[in-house]
């Protein structure tokens, strides 16, 4: 399933990445705010000139469906789709704090358990926790849901790591977001049952309903 093309929209990364092989990838890596819409389709073309491939050579295209920013995740969805359906590729959704976790395992001894936790808003976190197994894989013990961040404290044990962007306390290391290479690379571990070219119903995993403010 590989070469394939992955992309990651879901915060304030917009990344893109082209995995060639087991062990050669390409990436660009764009860390700024705001530049999803103008940037994503540049450094996608950007890509594919760096990996001397066309977007006919890839197998599929991974990209990260959250959950993460609501517009950051319709920009990295609606290029994905418009790209697969044009030339006729299957896309992998890949859960974003899955490819993020399968990013901190590599780094961790086996047996670690360790926390996810993003802010969604003022009040709530979006959470879930993970122990590393054998390289690579990781068990998920909490699946992704949302918590109000006064019982963070409690759904914490004393020895478990804290990523994300949800700093307690100044503890914690600040990664909220995989890069679009782990995307990829998750989708290539374990993306094989989910290719789907039925594009209508691919849609992002917001986890939680999206309600626009009032000012």
């Amino acid at each position: 399933m590989i070469p394939l093309l992955a992309i990651e929209t879901s915060g304030e990364l917009c990344s893109v990445a082209i995995l060639k092989s087991d062990n050669i990838f390409y990436e660009i890596n764009i860390a700024e705010k705001n530049v999803h819409s103008e940037k994503l389709m540049p450094a996608v073309e950007s890509i594919l000139l760096q990996s001397g491939m066309k977007l006919s050579d890839m197998k599929a295209i991974a990209v990260s469906i959250g959950p993460g920013s609501f517009t950051g995740l319709r920009i990295g969805m609606s290029v994905a789709k418009g790209l697969a359906f044009g030339a006729g590729l299957p896309v992998i959704p890949v859960k974003t704090f899955h490819a993020l976790a399968l990013e901190i395992s590599k780094y961790l001894p086996v047996g670690t358990v360790f926390i996810i936790a993003n802010v969604l808003n003022t009040t709530e976190l979006f959470f879930t926790k993970y122990k590393v197994k054998e390289n690579p894989e990781f068990e998920i013990i909490t699946d992704v849901t949302v918590i109000n961040k006064n019982d963070f404290a409690k759904m914490k044990n004393e020895n478990e790591m804290v990523f994300g962007n949800y700093i307690n306390n100044n503890t914690g290391i600040r990664l909220p977001v995989p890069a679009a290479k782990f995307v990829g690379e998750w989708a290539y571990i374990f993306g094989k049952d989910l290719l789907t070219y039925n594009f209508d119903y691919l849609e992002p995993d917001y986890i939680k309903k999206f309600i626009p403010g009032k000012k």
